[in-house]
């Protein structure tokens, strides 16, 4: 199966779905709106992010979504609820309580437990989730690409578009010299204009302060201290460590005040009893009271209900537990590291020593000096972030011919090239005197 048809699996599952739940006229309308999102390009978003932002605003948005259409699928096509009613009741009183039921909260007493007889008793495990998983769910998904959206927006504040460079980079890694060549010398030079033009060519007491500050702490969002992507970036991040955080205490509100700690519920049911019980979490059987007003007399009833859907939602709910501890753990180490490469220049400077050791162009402790030159004061925290997604996205190859191009005309700056020649006739001096 090839990448596309893979990536494209989720569209015909779900187009499938409604095709053999809907009526023909709703599903070629409602297929016809999904097959607007449906391309390989849509489908893996954009590219000016990292595996770990993906994880939560692609994969995880679509698993969520997936859950809401199937699930709504069995409540709004299906049967949701079966009641067992008295044998006096006709059909349409069948149908009407099970419409009540479903609408109203039904609750839970285990059968080895008396009903009680209080009305505050009963009322206290009520089940108040079943009607709104599918609602949740979509909501829940909207949460977790919330952080993408604003990184998107204001991502493109910085004047660079971030989304075509990365494209550039990763559509000429397997093609002829000559267009690669072509494509490096094009966004090296756009990065150049850019960096240029981001400088800061106002100096005072307040601007002195303010690049001293950027230097160590990039979270001041400024383009012209070259702080303004990683900044942003390092704050969608923290919203998607917030939101993930969040969903727990979200589906804890919910659910009833018990799902921050269900998956150890569940892992511990596993190993005492070997095999899958029913949780009282999601109980499939529920009693549902209501009361039917007849002239001036009101008769009162209680009745047994099957809630089918809780089958899924068990599971469902079981495996988003667990899906939200892999990505919070991925999420919040990924932000910590971007954090450590962001506060530290010397991380900055180690990054781009590394292209050019490979490069071959360091040799003497003047080239050191340059290096940390062309990162810390030409570069900065926004060329070095670019660079590192531009890694991520296509290859270390590709970013060395990057560096490297950039490196070629940073050092044929006229101030650079006048003090390089200046160092280099100096060394020359040194030399000869020593030789004498």
């Amino acid at each position: 199966m090839s990448i596309t048809k893979l990536c494209l699996f989720p569209y015909d599952f779900i187009t499938g779905f409604l095709f053999l739940y809907l009526p023909t006229n709703a599903a070629i309308f409602v297929s016809a709106i999904l097959g607007g999102f449906a391309s390989y390009s849509k489908f893996t978003s954009s590219s000016d992010d990292d595996w770990a932002d993906r994880l939560n605003h692609l994969w995880t948005v679509i698993i969520l979504a997936v859950f809401a259409v199937f699930i709504s699928g069995g409540q709004y096509v299906g049967n949701p609820i079966e009641c067992w009613c008295p044998a006096e009741f006709t059909e349409s009183f069948v149908a009407y309580t099970k419409s009540y039921c479903w609408v109203k909260n039904t609750y839970y007493i285990p059968m080895d437990t008396p009903i009680p007889t209080h009305r505050e008793h009963r009322d206290s495990e009520e089940l108040t989730y079943y009607q709104w998983v599918p609602i949740i769910l979509m909501f829940m998904a909207f949460l977790f690409k919330l952080p993408a959206l604003v990184w998107r927006m204001f991502n493109g504040a910085s004047g660079i578009n971030m989304d075509k460079i990365v494209n550039m980079t990763s559509a000429t890694q397997i093609g002829p010299a000559e267009k690669r060549i072509e494509t490096v010398s094009h966004i090296a030079n756009y990065m150049d204009r850019w960096l240029e033009a981001h400088r800061q060519y106002k100096w005072n007491i307040v601007v002195r302060m303010r690049q001293k500050v950027s230097r160590s702490f990039c979270f001041l969002c400024a383009k012209r201290d070259g702080t303004f992507l990683t900044g942003l970036y390092l704050f969608c991040k923290l919203l998607f460590v917030i939101n993930v955080t969040c969903q727990f205490f979200l589906l804890n509100g919910f659910m009833g005040g018990w799902y921050n700690m269900y998956g150890f519920e569940v892992i511990d049911g596993l190993t005492k009893n070997h095999y899958w019980r029913d949780s009282p979490r999601f109980p499939k059987v529920t009693l549902c009271d209501f009361e039917v007003r007849q002239l001036q007399n009101i008769q009162t009833f209680t009745v047994q209900c099957v809630l089918p859907i809780n089958l899924f939602n068990e599971k469902i709910f079981i495996f988003l537990w667990f899906w939200f501890v892999l990505v919070a753990c991925a999420t919040v180490g990924n932000f910590l590291f971007w954090v450590w490469r962001a506060l530290f220049s010397t991380s900055r400077v180690a990054y781009i020593k590394k292209y050019m050791r490979a490069l071959d162009q360091i040799h003497t402790e003047e080239d050191k000096k340059w290096v940390r030159k062309f990162a810390d004061q030409y570069l900065r925290d926004d060329g070095v972030f670019i660079f590192r997604i531009i890694a991520r996205n296509s290859s270390d190859i590709l970013l060395s011919d990057i560096v490297s191009k950039m490196w070629e005309i940073y050092r044929n700056k006229p101030q650079i090239r006048k003090s390089l020649d200046a160092e280099n006739d100096n060394y020359g001096r040194k030399e000869n005197e020593s030789l004498a």
